[in-house]
């Protein structure tokens, strides 16, 4: 059984770890990780148990019309932007309002994941219905997620207020939708994600690190 750890254990993270000399260039995300003599056995089990969802929505994509590109780009900057070990939830679906929300439900519910992102079906194209499948599932909304998303990309093309896509919460998950280019998906993952680990430290989740030098996490101080 995969273990996220409450109050408690983040609480016995941030002791620990400022007692202990964690080398971030060594501790990676990704899959790869190697052990430093200076980091605690059980801090490395402690992050292991991070899984994250990638859903693309894609009607042509999930019948292998064309190659999924918006799944890999999450997953790429997801590894250049975590530090701790973490472990990739794929799922590719088509534009089905019902698939998305099992899909969704099934990767916070059953799999554990505390962070879904999801690429694909933002826009007001009739088939369109992430950000509805999202709201159905969702305990609450998070309205912020998608201003900042937006607000980001209005500086590049203005049909980013077309995009509606939105963040909501399930149990212990995040659930946070992005647009289906890979170059917009960079931009508003990195725009939204120093606000992501201290949501997910609110549910109760699994405490994220970041690369300080891609995007640095937002914590308030106590």
């Amino acid at each position: 059984m995969i273990h996220h750890g409450g109050p408690e254990d983040t609480e016995k993270a941030d002791e620990e770890i400022n007692r202990w000399q964690w080398d971030q260039t060594i501790i990676r995300g990704g899959n790869r990780i190697s052990l430093s003599s200076s980091v605690p056995p059980w801090w490395v089990h402690f992050m292991a148990a991070i899984r994250i969802g990638i859903v693309t929505v894609s009607d042509r994509a999930s019948q292998g019309v064309y190659e999924d590109r918006g799944g890999p780009a999450i997953r790429d900057c997801l590894t250049e932007i975590l530090s701790c070990p973490w472990e990739p939830v794929a799922r590719l679906i088509p534009d089905e309002q019902p698939v998305i929300e099992e899909t969704l439900r099934e990767l916070c519910d059953r799999e554990g994941c505390c962070l879904v992102v999801t690429t694909g079906g933002t826009g007001p194209a009739r088939r369109d219905v992430t950000p509805e499948a999202t709201a159905a599932v969702s305990d609450k909304l998070l309205d912020g997620f998608g201003e900042q998303m937006r607000a980001v990309s209005l500086r590049s093309v203005p049909t980013a207020i077309l995009s509606r896509q939105i963040a909501g919460t399930r149990g212990r998950s995040l659930i946070v939708n992005l647009p289906g280019k890979p170059t917009a998906i960079r931009e508003c993952l990195l725009a939204v994600f120093p606000a992501i680990p201290y949501c997910i430290d609110l549910l109760d989740g699994p405490f994220l690190t970041t690369n300080e030098a891609v995007v640095t996490a937002f914590r308030p101080k106590k």
